[in-house]
């Protein structure tokens, strides 16, 4: 955990409570087992009940067995409201905080683990979520798609072939999970909306048209893939303008 303002770091969690569960507009109430504070967020700790007890924004990053940076969330509002000494070990802490993030989805956690333990190793695990859970499944993909890319040319050559199982691909979200992995491997990312797909097939992201797109058991695409876009929202699109957008971008796409 490190300051938004200087990257003054903040300490280490082992665990959390609650981060993964908002309330209302971002807000949640989150347990942080086995802290060790340091910095602002530790002078914080002094202040409790105080508007002094509020540190500020900082980035939560996630990391793997080894350590290495996974990903990160930007929270504000960081507050902490009760702290105690944690029984995990000397000079730890489990530190009751507020915050507020609006990208920290729910079921997101089981993704993170599966990456963090090495098991995100096979397409179409998403197959079997809901629709929330496959939306948590796209964060974690765009959150993490640095680190599951490292040391990978940033492109593929163009002219690739890329095969897209179609068979979970029922809604834009399971279209999305499966285009994913269908450049970037299982749990990879290449857009969660139209405007993110469209800006994905820029370039560094993967793969730089001109490409294949092998739509492999297209038949597969129900209403719930060409459907009516709801209001305020870009989750719901017509499977023409995906089209359209791969036609646009020299990206040929085969219907199997």
């Amino acid at each position: 955990m490190t300051s938004d303002e200087d990257d003054e770091f903040w300490g280490c969690v082992r665990d959390t409570e609650g981060l993964f569960h908002p309330q209302e507009d971002g807000l949640r109430q989150v347990e942080l087992l086995a802290c060790s504070p340091q910095g602002k967020f530790l002078t914080s700790l002094d202040h409790l009940g105080s508007r002094r007890a509020t540190a500020g924004g900082a980035h939560l990053s996630f990391l793997d067995a080894e350590g290495i940076e996974m990903g990160s969330y930007f929270v504000s509002g960081l507050t902490a409201t009760a702290a105690r000494p944690s029984m995990h070990g000397d000079g730890l802490f489990d530190i009751e905080v507020r915050l507020w993030c609006d990208e920290l989805l729910p079921g997101s956690a089981e993704v993170w683990d599966l990456l963090r333990t090495g098991t995100l190793n096979r397409k179409g695990m998403w197959g079997g979520l809901d629709a929330g859970g496959r939306k948590a499944w796209l964060s974690v993909a765009l959150w993490s798609r640095e680190y599951q890319r490292r040391g990978q040319p940033e492109d593929a050559p163009p002219g690739q072939v890329f095969p897209l199982d179609g068979r979970r691909a029922v809604d834009i979200n399971g279209f999305y999970c499966a285009l994913g992995e269908a450049i970037n491997g299982p749990g990879g990312y290449f857009g969660w909306n139209l405007a993110a797909v469209d800006d994905c097939l820029r370039g560094g992201f993967g793969a730089k048209p001109p490409f294949t797109l092998e739509w492999l058991h297209s038949n597969t695409v129900s209403s719930g893939l060409i459907s009516a876009p709801a209001a305020g929202s870009d989750s719901a699109a017509d499977l023409q303008i995906l089209l359209e957008i791969f036609a646009d971008h020299d990206v040929n796409v085969l219907m199997r």
